[in-house]
């Protein structure tokens, strides 16, 4: 699927998704899921044409082998395999949305959210060609009503960038986001970032550090969110026990879906970290689930959920995800992940399908 504009962050630029989703069938019911890793692996190990190797010769056989009653025990079916978290939380995103939608429920009454009738949405804007490109797509996001701006920063696109956005809007709630783009020599450059009042900047370090994020939030006023290094409820222990953050990104993908998701949010919220939810560039039917996510008590910070025209001309999902013009997305009292699949479009996308039974 071709995005409407290239996303682009410190690992790389982004024109199409080539996205694996999962259609899981029980009792002539289909649940969906989306594996959420990007075409290449540059966010972490995981890659499209791998993920789909790991769903088909390892997750998928292991789920179907042994009759199971409920979503929650199929993370345990695949818990023997390191990593590849993304090929199975994309699998097991697909069973909570089948037994929502077997019971009747919305996919956030299963899970036991439902906190947040409407989520707050901020929006995520890649590198740009230019400032001046910057500023003006922040100003079409202001105006579209979404309440905090996230800008991907690099070395050589750091602060004199975000010293151009925060003059140009003083009271916007603006976030950085460097994906690991920095090291601890780069402490007193990061400590120059203070200045704009940034509500976090998330993961300055590398992919898989949590000591030294330690060592950089003693240096600095700005809140760090750790993203890349925090797969588990185990690490967002550890983090948060050695002060390496101030709040927590969940992506349901990088945690391997909905029950580590869970520890981590009642983890975090038991030890006053706040917690949002983060985007992978996803269709709508990972966007259907992170709207689920989003509505659990400790989500109180916008996240990375935005409309489907932000990325696509047409998505794969009936009605899109829209958001509205202040800044928010009404929760679905639908069953399941809240919106249907549009498999003719579906079809008309599709490149490669195969069947495990």
């Amino acid at each position: 699927m071709p995005l409407v504009h290239f996303f682009e962050t410190s690992f790389g630029r982004t024109t199409h998704r080539r996205i694996i989703l999962v259609e899981v069938i029980s009792q002539g019911v289909s649940g969906w899921g989306e594996v959420t890793c990007g075409e290449n692996p540059f966010y972490n190990e995981e890659w499209t044409d791998a993920a789909w190797m790991i769903v088909r010769h390892y997750v998928a056989p292991r789920v179907l082998r042994v009759p199971f009653e409920n979503a929650a025990e199929v993370g345990d079916r695949s818990s023997h395999i390191r990593g590849h978290l993304m090929a199975r939380g994309g699998v097991e995103a697909a069973v909570w949305d089948l037994e929502a939608r077997l019971k009747g429920l919305p996919l956030w009454d299963l899970i036991g959210g439902g906190w947040f009738k409407e989520i707050a949405c901020g929006v995520s804007i890649g590198i740009q060609s230019t400032v001046t490109d910057l500023l003006k797509t922040i100003e079409k996001e202001v105006s579209a009503g979404y309440q905090r701006i996230k800008i991907k920063i690099k070395p050589g696109w750091d602060v004199d960038v975000v010293r151009e956005v925060r003059n140009t809007f003083p009271s916007i709630r603006l976030m950085a986001d460097a994906n690991s783009a920095y090291t601890l020599a780069d402490t007193d450059h990061l400590k120059r970032l203070d200045e704009f009042h940034l509500m976090m900047i998330e993961q300055p370090l590398a992919h898989d550090e949590i000591v030294d994020h330690a060592t950089l939030q003693a240096q600095l006023d700005t809140p760090i969110c750790l993203d890349e290094c925090i797969r588990t409820a185990h690490h967002a222990e550890q983090a948060i026990r050695l002060g390496a953050c101030g709040i927590l990104n969940i992506k349901l993908g990088r945690v391997g879906g909905f029950r580590e998701a869970l520890r981590i949010h009642d983890l975090a919220q038991a030890l006053s970290i706040p917690v949002w939810c983060g985007g992978m560039l996803e269709s709508g039917v990972g966007r259907g689930h992170n709207i689920a996510l989003s509505t659990l008590p400790n989500f109180v910070l916008p996240g990375d959920v935005s409309a489907s025209k932000r990325y696509w001309e047409r998505d794969v999902t009936s009605p899109p995800v829209e958001v509205s013009p202040r800044g928010t997305i009404k929760v679905s009292e639908a069953s399941g992940f809240g919106y249907e699949v549009d498999r003719d479009y579906l079809r008309h996308v599709t490149v490669r399908e195969e069947t495990v039974a």
